[in-house]
């Protein structure tokens, strides 16, 4: 596929993007964020998250997937981003090209715990490990923690290298 640019890309698409999620817990000046040990992401910190069952909605895939990933149940999220990413070197059946919607909280019940699929660590916000993450995460992290809500869209290359993206809001 010849190169083209993120705004092409996305209006050339004619798939829905898979919908996933993103939840950040906040506890004063911390952030906790999670070591992906298996799967898509693996080895990079990020916030817990994951896509919805059938017939499950967004805020209830949230809940779920912070019960199984870290043990904790989260209560009033407050929905603070839309992310669309897209990868146009992987095949369109990976399901790599997605809207992930970005929640955060200051309340929960449970202690976070490690599983199988994801390890949670404390990071002081202004202490948080860009470099073992995303690329994508400097650029919106840092807007949601400070209280703005944010729409953006990403668009990767190969090895999973940001390429392009902006800011809708």
């Amino acid at each position: 596929m010849e190169h083209m640019n993120l705004k092409e890309y996305e209006a050339g698409l004619d798939t829905p993007l898979r919908q996933a999620t993103i939840l950040l817990l906040i506890r004063g000046d911390e952030v906790l964020l999670a070591m992906k040990k298996r799967g898509f992401g693996v080895g990079k910190w990020n916030g817990v998250g994951g896509k919805p069952n059938p017939g499950e909605d967004i805020r209830e895939a949230a809940i779920r997937e912070a019960e199984e990933e870290i043990m904790i149940t989260p209560i009033n999220m407050q929905q603070v981003g839309e992310l669309n990413f897209y990868f146009p070197s992987a095949p369109l059946e990976n399901g790599w090209n997605q809207q992930v919607l970005v929640f955060l909280t200051t309340d929960w019940t449970g202690e976070p715990q490690e599983t199988e699929e994801m390890k949670p660590s404390w990071f002081k916000i202004s202490e948080i490990p860009y470099g073992d993450m995303w690329d994508d995460d400097v650029i919106w992290m840092p807007k949601v923690l400070a209280g703005e809500t944010v729409k953006a869209s990403f668009m990767f290359g190969e090895n999973e290298k940001m390429e392009e993206h902006y800011i809708s809001s």
